[in-house]
């Protein structure tokens, strides 16, 4: 069996992740091919966008998302992600269960005792009459059936698993910043989720397994579980898994990958990239060593938005009064150095509709 190298890795990620070079895809076909973005923070994916595809332009997302074509809703992780109407549809169904638990990990003792599909019914009666509601305010009109539970959690499972919900724009939309308003999926995008599969195969399952390995292979079933929170796909791996090819890491660790799909050169270079809050690029594997050295692996889950040398997580930025702050990991050669520079100020221009090319590398 071949193993790849950490770098041979890296590369390969960054290949998929359109991170090696900058995609000319659709916006809409990239958001598909990356699984999603991860979205919590309303304006990260644009950044994300901007440093996977040629001549992004953020109105172009912002009409995806006005227009229903994508849509921000609760699904892997139970963590907020921008995806495609049809991805949406498609697989919320078979996050119900993780969903349900991910909630229940946090509010167990004020849930104890709720019947979930009664609080379902309720949650869903409320918001047939087609009004947007915040998390709080579905969850105050129903604190009196539920007195002994508070608001928070209430909400919080009703709107992250128990009635599947679109956060509406203009949350979301480029320079605009907006609460969280919530409505059923099937409301906004005019059609019922799909079902799970009548004959109890996993259709689904199999599909997120491809479409993960086509936007993060190769990668270990870890590697997958960590992506999308589901514990239950080793049924859908085993099912296709004649039709996959492996590898070994340097741990041993038995990869997963779809045939034909990139392995570049690890000699091949690469660019320096600007990532977002939270970009799935580094949390969407459980050993994040292709990426990210484990003494920094924390700023993955903290919210700092990473700078990529070589292929790696060697800065950190910030955007402070118009210039892009990069605060560096490890020291840069005097070309790393230029490198960063000027995909900063590549990166300060778009921020700043072209009003400001300013960077500062902070030593």
């Amino acid at each position: 069996m071949t193993v790849l190298t950490t770098r041979a890795l890296n590369r390969a990620t960054l290949a998929r992740q359109l991170l090696l070079d900058r995609s000319g895809l659709p916006v809409l076909d990239a958001v598909a091919h990356l699984c999603g973005l991860q979205a919590q923070e309303p304006q990260e994916p644009f950044a994300g966008l901007w440093s996977r595809l040629r001549g992004f332009e953020p109105a172009a997302l912002s009409g995806l998302l006005t227009g229903r074509e994508v849509v921000r809703t609760h699904l892997m992780r139970r963590t907020v992600h921008l995806v495609t109407a049809a991805d949406a549809l498609a697989w919320r169904a078979r996050h119900d269960a993780m969903l349900r638990q991910r909630v229940l990990g946090t509010y167990r003792r004020e849930l104890d005792g709720v019947d979930l599909d009664e609080l379902a019914a309720a949650g869903r009666a409320v918001m047939a009459d087609g009004e947007p509601r915040s998390m709080s305010e579905l969850a105050r009109t129903l604190a009196a059936r539920w007195p002994q539970v508070g608001v928070r959690a209430l909400g919080e499972m009703l709107v992250a698993a128990l009635v599947p919900m679109a956060q509406l724009p203009p949350r979301g939309v480029w320079r605009v910043k907006a609460g969280v308003r919530n409505l059923p999926l099937s409301a906004w995008l005019g059609r019922e989720i799909d079902p799970p599969a009548a004959d109890g195969s996993d259709p689904v399952g199999q599909a997120l397994v491809r479409r993960y390995l086509a936007a993060f292979g190769p990668a270990a079933a870890a590697d997958l579980r960590a992506w999308c929170g589901l514990a239950g796909l080793p049924a859908a791996v085993a099912a296709i898994r004649e039709e996959l090819v492996t590898f070994r890491d340097e741990r041993g660790r038995v990869l997963l990958d779809l045939p034909g799909a990139p392995l570049p050169d690890p000699g091949a270079p690469a660019p320096v990239r600007f990532l977002p809050a939270f970009d799935n690029a580094v949390l969407g594997y459980h050993d994040r060593g292709r990426i990210i050295d484990d003494a920094h692996r924390g700023l993955s889950v903290a919210g700092a938005r990473v700078v990529l040398v070589d292929g790696r997580v060697s800065a950190t930025w910030t955007v402070e009064e118009g210039a892009v702050a990069v605060v560096p990991l490890r020291p840069f050669s005097r070309a790393e150095r230029e490198a960063v520079a000027e995909e900063g100020r590549a990166l300060a221009s778009f921020l700043s509709d072209g009003d400001s090319e300013r960077v500062r590398l902070v030593t």
